[in-house]
């Protein structure tokens, strides 16, 4: 991993940030001026967007195969000795992907967020700071950095959403803002207790927090044992239980997602971005890197009463959320909730692909199953990696485009709009093509994902990945609904006299994801070889 003057990339990534955000906060004081700091916010970000981009680049030209390897360390020095944590940074071709993902939506929500006028570098700098927490967790090899780093996006987030969040309607005294964020702090405060306990229960019973490490001891440790004078198999499920629920609460998996419409709803359009866009993600994420790999037994665990595993019910809530999430976007007239309940209908795919990928590394790591479809498990795990850095992207669009057209006409109500394509139709084209990517048309990035997801899901979970098609063809019926809400029809006489087409910084903020969209849609092969490379080795690794 390549140095920034003296300073490995990855801590760069994680403290440029922070650091940039501290800049842009403090000039606030000098009487620069708001420009100067949207400037300065937007300049910082393009560099560290570059040095993600180099970062993932690097990974690639590395030339990693099935069954080597696949982490790349830049760091590894002491930090906490007392509780054994160590400073260790990483990446392999999952969190290179997240890592890019990250660096790429920064500057594109600080486009979004140009036209904000109230304490506007604060929340420049909120959106930095942001950045520093989820370049931590997708950098982060030591599982007390990954906490850490987990909880530390929380803030800027919460602050994002109470300040500068929706103005009360007419008529009410107080935003829905204060409740959105109360909500959102409260249930993700919550759920990361039990992953605190866990996290220290672990560290402590391994002597480590190295992930690699206990990767390969804590599933084995102590097996017909006793810990705390319980047996060890009650309190990993205990531990399974509090990182669970954790990222259940954060994909958000049904029925943990009802902060979600109300987060999104009301936050700022940057913050909306980057909820959708990476923090959802942080959940997905933390299965794959540790719930799956740590606890492979649990997984494979009956749960009382309802008569299947544990990956099973993870399928069954995942696309009970699918089902759930489209008939509830379509209920909508509100524009940011429909986009947001589209988010738990797209997520739960990623729930599916999860369960798959989860219950076929338990299968082979017990050894109960040596024919478990591997093939199938890395489909759905190849598919469960693009479909979040697909959804980032759309659902980034999506909520730009639906912010967009709130900040010019200050309702979200589907029903004030119509017949806006003569107005606007810069923006009509636009929602257009994101609308599509987002529904999975084939050609756009959405489909090559969700397309992998179902077939790797089919032979194991049959029945349940036809369940999900109800969702899907209800997809259609929200995307429609919203298309034809704001651009079609007779056309609201209320907007004759109001500029209703994207501003500079909109198209600018727009442009790229729209560019990777189709690109990603046509020629998938630039990111998945590297993606699949890393899922297959862990498969590989198992199946020797």
């Amino acid at each position: 991993m390549f140095h920034v003057f003296g300073i490995d990339a990855l801590s760069v990534l994680i403290f440029g940030p922070a650091l940039s955000a501290f800049v842009v906060a403090a000039i606030a004081s000098f009487g620069t001026g708001k420009q100067f700091g949207r400037w300065l916010a937007l300049i910082l970000s393009l560099l560290l967007a570059l040095l993600s981009i180099k970062v993932f680049a690097d990974y690639q030209a590395a030339g990693l195969t099935i069954g080597d390897d696949q982490y790349i360390v830049a760091q590894d020095v002491a930090w906490f000795d007392a509780l054994g944590a160590r400073w260790t940074l990483g990446i392999d071709g999952i969190s290179a992907v997240m890592i890019l993902l990250t660096g790429i939506l920064t500057p594109l929500a600080i486009l979004a967020s140009w036209n904000i006028e109230d304490r506007s570098n604060m929340h420049l700098a909120l959106l930095l700071f942001f950045e520093t927490g989820s370049m931590g967790v997708f950098a982060a090899m030591d599982l007390m950095v990954f906490f850490l780093f987990y909880e530390l996006t929380l803030v800027p987030m919460y602050f994002l959403i109470n300040q500068w969040g929706s103005m009360p309607k007419a008529g009410v005294k107080f935003s829905g803002r204060f409740y959105a964020s109360t909500k959102f702090m409260i249930y993700s405060f919550g759920g990361t207790l039990g992953m605190l306990l866990a996290t220290q229960l672990i560290g402590w019973s391994a002597g480590t927090f190295s992930m690699e490490a206990l990767v390969e001891t804590w599933p084995l440790f102590r097996q017909g044992e006793a810990l705390l004078g319980i047996d060890v198999s009650t309190v990993k499920a205990l531990a399974f239980v509090g990182f669970f629920v954790a990222f259940c609460i954060k994909v958000p998996i049904w029925p943990f997602h009802t902060w979600l419409p109300d987060a999104h709803g009301e936050a700022p359009t940057a913050g909306s971005m980057l909820l959708a866009g990476i923090m959802l993600k942080l959940g997905a994420y933390g299965f794959i890197r540790l719930v799956i790999p740590l606890f492979p037994d649990v997984w494979l665990t009956d749960v009382i009463i309802i008569g299947v595993n544990v990956a099973a019910l993870f399928a069954i809530l995942s696309v009970v959320g699918i089902v759930l999430g489209a008939f509830a976007a379509l209920g909508q007239n509100d524009f940011k909730r429909l986009v947001a309940y589209s988010s738990v209908n797209h997520m739960g795919f990623v729930g599916i692909g999860i369960a798959v990928f989860a219950q076929t590394y338990a299968q082979l790591w017990s050894g109960a199953h040596p024919n478990a479809d591997i093939q199938s498990a890395i489909l759905a795990g190849n598919g469960v990696v693009l479909q979040m850095f697909n959804h980032g992207l759309s659902s980034a669009g999506m909520f730009l485009l639906a912010g967009a057209l709130y900040h010019k006409t200050h309702t979200r109500d589907l029903t004030e709009y119509g017949g806006l394509w003569v107005k606007a139709p810069i923006y009509g084209g636009i929602l257009l093509f994101t609308s599509f990517a987002s529904l999975g048309l084939p050609g756009l990035n959405g489909f090559v994902s969700e397309f992998l997801i179902v077939r790797g899901s089919w032979p194991v979970f049959t029945v349940l990945t036809a369940i999900a098609m109800i969702g899907l063809l209800f997809t259609g019926g929200y995307i429609l609904k919203g298309i034809r809400a704001v651009l079609h029809g007779p056309f609201n006489m209320r907007w004759r006299n109001t500029n209703l087409e994207l501003t500079r910084a909109e198209l600018f903020g727009i442009a790229p994801l729209m560019l990777l969209m189709l690109l990603t849609g046509v020629y998938p092969n630039w990111i998945l070889p590297m993606i699949n490379t890393t899922v297959s080795t862990i498969f590989a690794g198992l199946a020797s």
